[in-house]
């Protein structure tokens, strides 16, 4: 197994309305490992989620952040959601045992390609970094690489190391945006509120309440504790929104077919149907057309604790099918161990007492795969 990191990136770019210019920008990122494009046209805002080694990573979002630049204009852009730029908020976030300072690596030798390659100003916020993203879009910072002025059209772009998180809103009912606001800074860990949670309040079409959460801390506050402490607060709730991708071990109801290690499998298996296509031969093909079954059961993997461990098992398994069929590729195979990682730490000890079999196996399957 390759020792090289794996690294997602979730980059926000302002548009979330015209179909044409979201299937360019997805597209170029796709020089990437794409896992997931989400679209919001209230917010007018598309989160493209992609990953992959260093290289490849840098590649996919400088074709991503280079079409939004030639596609988007910020001075004509309308939406509720705080923005700098086109390309707006692009974060590196580790996959698996990559550490937070390798991301910040990829941070900034991206920032330093986006001004040189692109003349767009970067700004550098998260890990290591003094200025954060409420600094940058309060106008008390300057750009760390280019400027001073941002570009005319692009605006600015935020790079920065993050770990992951979940971006997680929710529709509510009978209060008005001025009660929902308040509601969203009693929420905040900076207010005493929960720990790990970020909160805005916007006004959408239609009368509409939407409260905006990033939740940062997954380990100690997930969706489902957010839905908790509104329904004890009396709060009249709405739709559930899991904007991206979510964690296995943060997941809930609103999270089905958006799990983060679901869609990395996805891509994985993806990759390796056309790795075996390309080697040709009945029995290749026959293995491509079954690995992208697999794929698409992995890209819509439901977020209950059997559909998780299942898609554990299926994963890790996959990795000595592609060995057996000489697809060997170290990327692939670091997605689907990683993946599988992932998807075994949300098994919960309610669920591995029933399965107490199917777990071990699986633990000592990961632990020869690692």
């Amino acid at each position: 197994m390759s020792r090289e990191s794996l690294f997602e990136s979730v980059p926000n770019f302002s548009e979330g309305r015209r179909k044409d210019v979201i299937e360019e920008i997805s597209a170029a990122a796709g020089r990437a490992h794409l896992l997931d494009v989400d679209a919001d046209a209230d917010h007018n805002r598309v989160v493209v989620s992609a990953a992959g080694y260093r290289e490849r990573l840098v590649s996919g979002l400088m074709g991503a952040i280079a079409a939004a630049v030639e596609r988007v204009d910020i001075r004509r852009h309308e939406g509720v959601h705080p923005r700098v730029g086109v390309a707006d908020v692009v974060p590196i976030v580790p996959l698996g045992e990559t550490l937070l300072e390798a991301c910040r690596e990829v941070a900034r030798e991206l920032g330093e390609q986006i001004w040189r390659e692109l003349n767009v100003p970067v700004f550098y916020y998260g890990h290591g970094e003094k200025t954060t993203l409420a600094d940058i879009r309060a106008g008390r910072a300057k750009p760390d690489v280019g400027g001073p002025a941002l570009h005319p059209t692009a605006g600015a772009v935020c790079v920065g190391a993050r770990r992951s998180l979940v971006a997680f809103n929710v529709i509510l009912y009978e209060m008005d945006l001025v009660a929902a606001r308040a509601l969203a800074r009693s929420l905040r860990e900076t207010a005493a509120g929960l720990r790990g949670v970020q909160a805005l309040a916007f006004a959408l079409p239609g009368d509409r309440v939407q409260l905006s959460m990033n939740l940062f801390r997954t380990d100690e506050t997930t969706p489902s504790d957010v839905i908790t402490e509104l329904r004890n607060r009396g709060v009249s709730m709405g739709a559930q929104q899991v904007v991206g991708l979510c964690p296995a071990i943060a997941v809930n109801s609103a999270a089905a077919g958006r799990v983060l290690e679901g869609r990395l499998a996805a891509a994985a298996a993806r990759a390796a149907a056309i790795l075996c296509l390309k080697r040709g031969g009945e029995e290749h093909e026959r293995l491509a057309s079954r690995i992208s079954r697999e794929a698409a059961e992995f890209a819509g993997l439901d977020a209950d604790e059997d559909a998780i461990l299942a898609g554990a098992e299926r994963a890790a398994a996959l990795i000595p099918v592609l060995r057996a069929a000489q697809v060997h590729d170290d990327e692939l195979e670091l997605m689907l161990l990683v993946a599988s990682q992932g998807l075994r730490a949300a098994i919960t000890a309610a669920t591995r007492a029933v399965y107490q079999a199917r777990v071990d196996a699986l633990d000592a399957r990961l632990s020869s795969l690692a």
